[in-house]
């Protein structure tokens, strides 16, 4: 069973190259790593270039489309179709990821199932404080440190740091009451179960594409195993001047349309010449 690790990135080379370190810190690490980059500039690159400089033994691959503005689904769509891996493990280059990470999100693949976690979000100024040193070290998943930097706001986010072993961990998973909405920031799934529905709309920008591609599995009968507590992440801030408030709303009402249609199968995904 080959596994990559799929993270999407624009034009964030500072975040990236923090994303990269937790990535390179792994216990159990994917075979390869795609670095799905929708159309940034070479600062970028020369980020991806130093990084697999320091690690030869990481397989790094860099698939890049030009800059057409928020194509992330496109892009995605051509790490997807371009992957050798049967698991697919998904996120955002704006994350850093606990070590064990990777390891749980490939404990539980399985066909005919995604998995997806949570994020604990750090504000502006936290972000502008980590190093790659606290990533190496750890210092950005401590509950003191994140509790510090006002990460740590309510018991739920609290329990996101996985406080106690995975075992228990697991079990408060199981009993939360939260819809298995797809994140693509914290996700994994089979490419067949991704192929079977054609991958990403791609004429779903920012605000709705993640949960999209979440539903069309669900009514394909791929369902969700959320990772609320037992998969930390922690996203980096930054600025959303791609934000879209009618978009969004749009992107809202096509997602209800698709829990009421049923519907598994995009016609702007992976394949554009139709059903095989």
């Amino acid at each position: 069973m080959q596994s990559e690790l799929i993270l999407s990135t624009y034009n964030s080379p500072r975040s990236l190259a923090l994303c990269l370190e937790s990535i390179a810190m792994q216990r159990v690490r994917t075979d390869g790593i795609c670095i799905a980059d929708d159309g940034s500039g070479p600062e970028t690159k020369a980020v991806i270039d130093a990084f697999a400089a320091r690690h030869p033994d990481l397989t790094i691959r860099h698939v890049w489309h030009e800059d057409r503005g928020f194509e992330k689904s496109a892009i995605l769509n051509k790490a997807i179709a371009s992957s050798q891996a049967a698991v697919l493990v998904f996120i955002d280059g704006d994350v850093m990821i606990h070590p064990d990470f990777v390891a749980r999100h490939l404990h539980l693949t399985r066909p005919g199932q995604f998995s997806t976690g949570s994020l604990i979000r750090l504000d502006a100024e936290a972000t502008a404080s980590v190093t790659p040193e606290m990533v190496r070290d750890g210092t950005v998943f401590d509950r003191d440190w994140l509790k510090a930097n006002r990460a740590l706001g309510s018991l739920s986010t609290w329990a996101k740091t996985r406080p106690f072993p995975v075992p228990v961990m697991d079990v408060l998973e199981r009993l939360s009451p939260v819809r298995r909405a797809l994140c693509g920031a914290n996700a994994s799934v089979w490419r067949s179960d991704l192929l079977k529905i054609n991958g990403y709309d791609e004429t779903i920008k920012w605000g709705g594409g993640d949960k999209n591609l979440g539903i069309r599995l669900n009514n394909a009968g791929v369902r969700g195993r959320h990772l609320r507590y037992s998969a930390p992440l922690v996203h980096l801030d930054h600025p959303r001047g791609y934000a879209d408030p009618e978009k969004k709303k749009r992107y809202r009402a096509l997602n209800r349309a698709a829990r009421k249609s049923g519907e598994t199968w995009t016609p702007n995904g992976i394949n554009k010449e139709g059903r095989t």
